[in-house]
């Protein structure tokens, strides 16, 4: 009851943010919806729920979306949500692929606050060779999500690589590996295994995912595609934020050199994507022209591949806090286009006390990977949680929750940023703390008509 209350009162602030954006007041929102000012309150107040048929009739006549009304459902109150190893044993299903069973999935931790869609994965198909051309192999055509996945087990993955070329990456346990979106891959066991591969399927979302995705829909195909900038060298890159920079602004090379005291010609180059990217005091006097920050048009550092690989013979390892050395953190694959984006074997080094030393503003996966239970600590507002998180049990914890983890065992961990990390928390970061209270939950209209200023 307690989350449906606070559900609704959630409700009335997205509501009253809404008539705000819209500028009506909650008498003008009655007038043109057809309904008393005491409904209006009502659901402003969080004392009742906006009825599907009055969003009908909102959509109708204000251009807002149907998916404007409703919320994020905060399906762990308690900052924590814990999937059993039995209950993901519960979500089994076989997949066919190519005539016979190739993999069975099986789901684990996951809330719908994030946007993780992670999966348990065993492979079912062996082959007796490491040949990516092998028959029995069966593609899939990719996917929109991301995916970094953990290996178990003697698995092959099967990629294509920069050269268009199918490759293979023979795997034990601990390797890892990042995916862009939409690449075709796959996985099977390899002859000799002592029991089927396993893989930790670790897709999410990140930036262009659920609303923004909608909107690039909402745009249409040959609109859209105008936003995907030539990010095929470093050079081209530069070169196609300044445009697109540059076309926002609408402003002349004429003027932009004017403001910025650099040739013409030399813009011109900058343009064309084959000449060097200037230093960063140039940059910076682009930036100042186009009424924008630096950061805005520095393109990657690097170009990487869409497919990134690791061995755990090859990542980095180092203990963690300093002092106690709680835990040995080891970094696995993960892509520098993704910088909240972090993948780590963590083995749980102390087993006595409780005190809280990690706090995260980032969403985080975690999978008991280990042979013994994991003493799970977190608090939030003034309660203290403990739980045990036996092998191959799963854990959602959301950002900023301070937790520990105690015992002698190991983890794997993602974190991932979520909608609210780069741009967004920079622009959020912009307002007074103040503003940002009422960024959160607005609960106040734009004006109060009883003041006289």
């Amino acid at each position: 009851m307690e989350n449906s209350s606070n559900n609704l009162k959630r409700s009335g602030y997205n509501f009253l943010s809404l008539l705000n954006d819209i500028k009506r007041r909650p008498e003008d929102a009655a007038n043109e919806l057809g309904v008393e000012i005491e409904e209006i309150n009502a659901i402003i107040e969080g004392r009742k729920e906006i009825s599907f048929e009055l969003i009908l009739k909102a959509i109708s006549i204000w251009p807002v979306n149907p998916r404007d009304f409703f919320l994020i459902n905060d399906d762990c109150p308690n900052g924590v949500k814990i999937m059993r190893s039995k209950e993901s044993i519960q979500s089994s299903r076989i997949m066919d692929r190519g005539g016979f069973p190739y993999y069975e999935y099986r789901d684990t931790a996951m809330s719908s606050v994030s946007l993780f869609r992670p999966e348990w994965i065993e492979e079912l198909c062996y082959v007796d060779n490491n040949d990516a051309e092998n028959t029995k192999v069966q593609w899939n055509k990719g996917h929109f999500m991301h995916q970094f996945t953990y290996f178990i087990g003697d698995v092959n993955y099967y990629y294509i690589g920069e050269d268009n070329q199918k490759k293979v990456f023979v795997t034990k346990t601990g390797d890892s590996v990042y995916g862009t979106p939409f690449r075709p891959h796959t996985f099977t066991t390899r002859i000799n295994a002592e029991k089927n591969g396993l893989i930790l399927a670790l897709t999410y979302g990140n930036k262009i995912a659920a609303d923004t995705q909608q909107e690039l829909s909402a745009i249409g195909p040959e609109l859209g595609i105008q936003y995907h900038l030539d990010f095929e060298t470093i050079e081209k890159a530069f070169s196609s934020i300044l445009k697109f920079s540059i076309d926002a602004a609408s402003i002349s090379i004429e003027e932009l050199s004017n403001r910025t005291g650099i040739e013409e010609s030399r813009i011109n180059e900058f343009l064309i994507g084959t000449f060097p990217v200037p230093g960063f005091d140039t940059i910076q006097n682009l930036a100042k022209a186009l009424s924008i920050n630096s950061r805005d048009l520095l393109p990657p550092d690097i170009i990487e591949d869409k497919i990134l690989p690791k061995t755990f013979t090859d990542s980095k390892r180092w203990y963690y806090p300093s002092d106690s050395k709680a835990y040995e953190m080891i970094e696995l694959s993960q892509s520098r286009n993704l910088p909240f984006s972090k993948s780590l074997e963590i083995n749980i080094l102390e087993e006595s006390n409780d005190i809280l030393d990690l706090k995260v503003g980032l969403h985080q996966w975690l999978y008991n990977i280990g042979k013994s239970p994991i003493r799970l600590n977190w608090k939030l507002g003034e309660k203290i949680y403990q739980e045990n998180i036996l092998p191959n049990d799963s854990v959602y914890i959301k950002p900023f929750v301070e937790h520990s983890m105690r015992g002698s065992g190991k983890l794997m961990v993602l974190r991932i940023g979520g909608r609210m990390t780069g741009d967004a928390q920079r622009e959020f970061s912009n307002l007074s703390k103040h503003d940002a209270h009422r960024a959160i939950n607005e609960t106040q209209m734009w004006f109060d008509a009883k003041t006289e200023h």
